[in-house]
């Protein structure tokens, strides 16, 4: 059969024997809406057993047990449907990456495979064929598996559905806990859970048999072919710099640590300036590596960049302010001392007291640039603590924890910083000309609070190095999705344009 494989050949058996069969659906008509429907969602692990004894106990790869043992088996299928009006174009799919327009999300279970049952088009193979990009995965904690779907164009009433075979991953859960959920946005419209208005036909539960044994064939195919491994390496690597950045830097070496035996991570993630400085002084070394809102100054020659993501920031203010919006040019004028009393913006008589990073802070120099034209007054440090009892309208602060504390404590206090820790520590996050901080408004630059993070090693990494690793796995697969969990858009993505995050110095 050449290079016509038999787990080619079982995938075109499970498209081509269903394709044919279709129920009819009432459509609900409305605006551009995508909809899906759990159409069936069943246990089979009895039905094979009582016909093969023992055979999902017993069917694994020959080499050792390494393979996962098939028991608490269930069947699911979804429809996906334009359940409006209007036709859903490809472009309309508001997802991050090039190709991948949904998620479908079944919680608590792994998806040990997964074939298309429906066309209502047979144009819409092309959508979904083997060079679209659908494919199974799960997600960062390993609890939910996930398959990922094309950006699919369906005009009106059209639709494809999704069989997966599941495989139980963690006990416990409501019945409506672990309910499969389509995850993804449409322009001008939304996705959303539609009822099916007919039982499910003899014809299907036959079918479903037939796949059933087809997707478990599969995954025998695909368990008897060796793994691909992660781009795993071992060692001690110890991660400076951004304070900002020190919840995605965190969160993504613990994702790294859980797939990737003999990795050890140690943080001392105290400012840009801090980190830039021992990494300099350290010299070349593969066991370090420093992480900067923005790029760093010209007194590093030996610093090396990586740039990673689109970053995002946000203005936050006291909360008994009342202050919900502020425009760029207001911002501008309150920390160059023009507008020093909040009643000057439509605020309570009460005087502005500015909360600023401590000179050398990266994400002082990206707020600067973003929002002042890169200047602002000289001024002498003065501690938080210090003016909190007096009538000082200035200080300044060494981390990101420092300022949310400040604008907490200090009222008239005004302060910036990362957005999504700025969200999780409840801080009054003010609109900037009436745009809300969002990775949408950042990618499309309708937001002007953003910056480019980067990540610095002393020259060249070695190739098996954990450092050199560890950056590769920031920018790809997982690493990726940590980036964008903590609102960062990966450079690498498809809609970050060309050159955005090359270094400037």
């Amino acid at each position: 059969m050449g290079d016509f494989s038999l787990d080619t050949a079982l995938a075109l058996i499970g498209i081509a024997v269903p394709v044919g069969a279709f129920l009819w659906e009432f459509v609900f008509v409305g605006r551009r809406r995508l909809g899906y429907r759990v159409q069936m969602d069943t246990p089979v692990t009895g039905e094979i057993e009582s016909v093969y004894p023992g055979v999902l106990r017993n069917l694994r790869p020959d080499a050792g047990d390494s393979g996962p043992e098939l028991r608490d088996l269930s069947v699911v299928l979804v429809r996906i449907e334009n359940s409006g009006n209007t036709a859903i174009a490809a472009s309309d799919y508001l997802a991050p990456t090039a190709r991948i327009g949904l998620h479908l999300h079944f919680p608590r279970r792994r998806v040990l495979g997964m074939a298309v049952t429906e066309l209502s088009d047979p144009d819409l193979a092309e959508s979904l064929g083997a060079t679209s990009g659908i494919a199974v995965r799960e997600d960062t904690g390993g609890h939910i598996g996930v398959i990922d779907l094309p950006k699919v164009p369906l005009t009106r009433k059209h639709h494809y559905k999704i069989l997966a075979i599941l495989q139980q991953s963690e006990a416990g859960g409501t019945e409506e806990e672990r309910k499969p959920v389509l995850r993804g946005e449409i322009r001008g419209g939304r996705v959303v859970a539609t009822r099916s208005q007919t039982g499910i036909s003899r014809v299907m539960l036959v079918l479903t048999t037939f796949l059933v044994l087809v997707i478990i064939g599969q995954f025998v195919v695909a368990a008897l072919q060796p793994p691909t491994p992660l781009d795993c390496a071992a060692g001690k690597l110890t991660l400076v710099g951004s304070s900002a950045f020190e919840p995605v830097v965190r969160d993504a070496a613990a994702q790294y640590e859980k797939r990737c035996a003999g990795a050890e991570f140690a943080f001392d993630l105290q400012g840009t300036e801090r980190g830039l400085d021992r990494l300099a002084e350290a010299g070349p070394t593969g066991e370090l590596v420093a992480f900067s809102d923005g790029v760093k100054g010209p007194g590093y020659p030996a610093l090396q960049p990586r740039p990673l993501a689109v970053s995002l920031f946000a203005v936050f203010v006291h909360k008994g302010l009342g202050i919900t919006d502020l425009t760029a040019a207001q911002i501008k004028d309150i920390y160059q001392g023009k507008i020093t009393n909040w009643r000057q913006v439509g605020g309570p008589d009460l005087p502005v007291v500015l909360i600023d990073r401590a000179p050398g802070s990266g994400t002082r120099v990206i707020f600067e640039n973003a929002l002042l034209g890169g200047e602002q007054p000289a001024r002498p440090h003065r501690s938080c603590t210090a003016i909190k009892d007096t009538a000082g309208t200035y200080c300044d602060v060494p981390v990101t924890k420092d300022m949310h504390k400040a604008v907490d404590d200090l009222p008239g206090a005004i302060g910036y910083g990362e957005f999504s820790e700025a969200r999780k520590a409840e801080m009054r996050v003010v609109t900037v000309g009436g745009v809300a901080p969002g990775r949408q408004a950042a990618i499309d630059r309708s937001y002007p609070f953003w910056g480019i993070e980067y990540a610095y090693a002393n020259g060249d990494l070695p190739g098996g190095s954990l450092a050199a690793s560890f950056l590769h796995y920031l920018t790809a697969n997982v690493g990726a999705e940590v980036l964008r969990a903590h609102g960062n858009e990966p450079c690498a993505s498809a809609l970050i344009e060309p050159g955005r995050c090359a270094p400037t110095s």
